[in-house]
């Protein structure tokens, strides 16, 4: 049997720690500021997140591009000529067009590898969803599947990722075209904190909303708790955007909440953070279908 090399892309948000410890590749996105296009490293090369959020901040607007069909013809031809099968997970098609370009380009390339394979999964999840998707499918890769098999059972599991976000507002979600809500959720409501998920299409959803900020960090703590399947996890992922001593303050509710359940801890990163702003803060786990979640 053919070895198997997992990648995702820039929208995962995994740190290079676990990249490494579960060995993913990633194919990199692209930032636009000022109309220059950046490398959207998620070791943060070119910026730190501080530059970009503070840029947000400041009232900035940094765009975003797919997965280059360069940035695919080049990846996939490294890990083709290394005599891999490639199993690619992509963020949701309802945020980015990377998973229908990353097709394109294998089946273009599959011509001149004709005992290969190349599955490109529509993980229906951005940012840690989308990295806890990549991370499910290094285990069952590690378990022997092969490349056809781990897209099908990801494919049979990927709604049961759960995704739980707090923004101080849905600006620049709007901007981005990457949240799907009723209009009451963009209101100027003194004080009033919505709460993202990802529901079983993989669009992000507005699903309720709660006063005030620290009320509303309890709140995707309290939703982790009651959806999570722990024995499903290889860790909880914690995600923030410059706001790394309210992350910690989730971290520390989840430990009260969930005990024994490991965490991880990082930076919302460039694409994802162009797109939701700077203070966001998130939660990924596996848990409980996503298709029990309505708007």
């Amino acid at each position: 049997m053919r070895k198997v090399l997992i990648a995702t892309d820039s929208c995962s948000d995994l740190t290079k720690s676990i990249r490494e410890r579960y060995n993913i590749e990633y194919l990199k996105m692209n930032t636009v500021k000022d109309g220059k296009e950046t490398t959207a490293s998620l070791d943060w090369e070119y910026y730190s997140p501080k530059e970009l959020y503070d840029t947000i901040r400041s009232g900035k607007r940094v765009t975003t591009t797919q997965v280059p069909a360069k940035e695919f013809e080049r990846g996939f031809k490294e890990w083709l000529d290394q005599g891999y099968d490639i199993v690619y997970i992509a963020c949701s098609s309802k945020l980015s067009g990377s998973v229908n370009t990353g097709e394109m380009v294998a089946k273009e390339m599959l011509k001149d590898y004709p005992d290969a394979k190349i599955c490109c999964v529509d993980s229906f999840n951005a940012s840690g969803g989308e990295g806890q998707v990549a991370v499910k499918a290094a285990l069952l890769r590690d378990k022997g599947m092969n490349a056809e098999e781990i897209a099908a059972e990801l494919d049979k599991v990927k709604n049961n990722v759960n995704q739980f976000v707090t923004v101080h507002s849905l600006n620049a979600l709007k901007a981005a075209g990457r949240v799907k809500a009723s209009s009451a959720f963009f209101g100027n409501l003194l004080g009033v904190k919505p709460i993202l998920i990802s529901d079983k299409n993989g669009d992000n959803i507005a699903y309720k909303k709660v006063k005030g900020r620290l009320n509303s960090i309890e709140e995707i703590v309290n939703l982790t708790a009651d959806g999570i399947i722990p024995e499903e996890n290889e860790f909880i992922y914690v995600l923030h955007a410059d706001c790394e001593d309210e992350a910690q303050e989730v971290v520390d509710l989840l430990k009260e909440k969930i005990p024994g359940v490991n965490i991880e801890i990082g930076y919302i990163g460039p694409i994802i953070g162009a797109s939701i702003g700077a203070d966001a803060l998130a939660i990924f786990c596996w848990g409980k279908s996503c298709e029990r979640f309505t708007a």
